[in-house]
């Protein structure tokens, strides 16, 4: 008796050892490897609490990105902290449209971009273009471009992300929407309850074949059907995805099942529209990630640091951060510890007391840039506050 109970007090730890928590898991961290530009690359922390996941992240991928063809635009740091709801919930109001900017964030921290370019014909909204269309020629060897702020993101499948050539296997999970609900790549179970031969899943969006648009361009030359969104009909059960290109399913990290988003490929791995999720999300969706300004979320709880396998610290209350250089010629470099305090506001004045610079919501685990080539040589003097410290750091700009 003693040791069946045995057994099962050990399978019971088994249990709970390896017990997946996607949300958690899913993420790809670094802080030491860098990237394109030398930027640190990858997810940089990941925090949560008992009902969110924040995510620090630079939005600039481990693997090699650019160039893009006519793009002059160029990748740079984002500094971008989003928050994952670690409970999602299927929103029975309105729906929330999926907008323009960052809709979501693939696994390594960069941002996931609905199908559109944001233009349409004549400007008039009705005849939207389709990204991959008209920017397709423009993304790099991985399926990404920046945007003017420099921005790095996917429109559709990022190929370099994880092996979309890998058919045999459930594809893993490679990113969250803002609603909570995973992104997975593009192959599945062909049945919903986790049974039958993986396959690749189907968009149930179907080309229009008509040679006229009502109020557009007619269809050939400069305008093909395919160019715009409104090209392609929703056909309920012309695919295996419904009209968001997700379904409620189980899937390797939820037996239980979840609804969950796919992005869509065809057999040679050319994107297929809607590429990602699509139109409105299912779920309700976390606020501060949505909208201008967005995606640099303040963290108002008490969270602690996922550390993976290893276990998991608290973040302390402390400033903790490294400066250099200093003396100072043309720029400061400034990166706060891991276990430092969330949500520094960093303040630079000058030996008059003027203030010159300011930031707010500076985050652990995010090295940050001051621009000091319009200063004149001097004394000046860095102010890091938090809810409960300040401390100042005096800084000398050299000739």
């Amino acid at each position: 008796m003693k040791k069946i109970l045995l057994a099962i007090y050990l399978m019971l730890i088994a249990v709970t050892t390896f017990a997946q928590i996607p949300e958690l898991e899913t993420w790809q961290q670094n802080t030491t490897s860098t990237g394109y530009n030398g930027i640190v690359s990858n997810v940089q922390l990941v925090q949560y609490s008992t009902n969110n996941v924040y995510v620090s992240c630079t939005c600039i991928p481990g693997y090699s990105i650019g160039p893009w063809t006519g793009n002059p635009n160029v990748a740079s740091n984002q500094n971008f902290v989003f928050k994952i709801t670690r409970n999602p919930q299927q929103n029975t109001g309105t729906p929330t449209t999926v907008g323009l900017g960052h809709i979501g964030v693939w696994s390594n921290g960069v941002s996931v971009f609905n199908v559109s370019d944001a233009m349409s014909y004549n400007n008039q909204g009705i005849w939207n273009r389709n990204a991959y269309y008209w920017e397709g020629n423009g993304f790099d060897n991985c399926l990404g471009h920046p945007q003017q702020q420099g921005e790095y993101h996917h429109h559709v499948s990022p190929t370099c992300l994880y092996n979309d050539l890998d058919s045999v296997e459930h594809s893993p999970i490679i990113g969250y929407a803002f609603d909570g609900f995973p992104i997975y790549g593009a192959y599945a179970y062909t049945n919903t309850n986790g049974t039958g031969a993986i396959k690749r899943m189907q968009s149930s969006y179907v080309m229009n074949t008509a040679t006229t648009r009502s109020n557009g361009p007619a269809v050939g030359g400069m305008y093909p059907n395919g160019c715009f969104i409104e090209d392609y009909t929703y056909s309920a059960g012309a695919g295996d995805l419904d009209e968001r290109n997700g379904r409620f399913c189980v899937t390797p990290e939820y037996p239980a099942g979840t609804y969950a988003y796919f992005v869509t490929i065809d057999q040679n791995r050319v994107p297929q529209f809607p590429y990602t999720f699509f139109g409105t999300y299912y779920g309700v969706v976390q606020a501060g990630n949505t909208g201008p300004g967005s995606g640099h979320v303040t963290i108002t709880e008490v969270t602690t640091v996922y550390t993976g396998t290893t276990g998991i610290k608290s973040i302390s209350d402390d400033i903790k951060y490294t400066l250099a250089e200093n003396p100072v010629k043309d720029y400061a470099y400034i990166y706060f510890d891991p276990q430092s305090v969330n949500n520094v506001k960093a303040e630079i004045y000058d030996i008059r007391g003027q203030l010159l610079f300011s930031q707010d919501n500076m985050q652990p685990s995010i090295s940050y840039t001051f621009d000091f080539t319009s200063y004149t040589t001097g004394t000046y003097f860095l102010y890091l506050t938090s809810a409960n410290k300040r401390i100042v750091q005096k800084i000398i700009k050299a000739n």
